[in-house]
């Protein structure tokens, strides 16, 4: 692997384990059911918690790896000629896919986790019945996970799309096989003489049977 590709997986990796240690983080430190009181019948009062910025830190993070990896190949799937599909590009292929997939899921949800953490005073009605909404278990810790994912199945679709492409080489055509190792060369026929033929008199020729 070049030295250019070696520096872009490890940005990569470092910011997809800054987005799932943020993640975790605003799991650990988000506002639970017991820490929120009623001001009143209709208002509810809420701590302060460094979720809110532990969860945009993880999306950023994330979108910031998605960013780069998908810059770096420049959607090579979509560039791919009928000539060198093969298995290397069907992996490609679902890497991104599944890449793509996952991103998304894990930015919604810690975006989503981020927003509804950061209440002040709000309360909401569910059957004529007032209630303080709180983020739910899990919501900030699946985004680390899928944001993780989505890190390793982006850096897995970065190296098989270089390797395929190493492979075909720069023109995206598969190189041209040996023919056999069969060699080219000229017909071998032996020699002819270049001596013009003698002619012998009849009776010379006789005198040389006789003698």
């Amino acid at each position: 692997m070049e030295k250019k590709g070696i520096v872009l997986c490890c940005v990569v990796a470092f910011l997809g384990v800054l987005a799932a240690a943020t993640g975790f983080a605003a799991e650990a430190t988000r506002i639970k059911a017991s820490e929120v009181t009623f001001v009143s019948t209709t208002q509810c009062s809420y701590p302060r918690s460094p979720a809110l910025g532990l969860g945009l830190t993880a999306a950023a993070a994330l979108l910031i790896a998605q960013i780069i990896i998908n810059f770096a190949t420049g959607c090579g799937c979509c560039k791919r000629n009928h000539r060198t599909w093969n298995s290397n590009w069907t992996k490609a292929l679902v890497f991104y896919v599944v890449s793509w997939f996952t991103f998304v899921i894990a930015f919604l949800l810690l975006l989503t986790g981020s927003a509804l953490n950061d209440q002040h005073g709000e309360e909401s009605v569910y059957f004529g019945n007032y209630y303080c909404y709180v983020v739910k278990p899990g919501v900030f810790a699946g985004g680390a996970v899928l944001a993780v994912a989505s890190v390793i199945l982006g850096i897995l679709y970065y190296l098989t799309l270089n390797t395929t492409k190493n492979t075909n080489g720069p023109w995206g055509n598969a190189p041209i096989p040996n023919q056999g190792g069969i060699a080219m060369g000229q017909p071998q026929f032996p020699p002819q003489s270049s001596q013009d033929p003698v002619f012998v008199h009849e009776d010379t020729y006789n005198r040389r049977q006789f003698t």
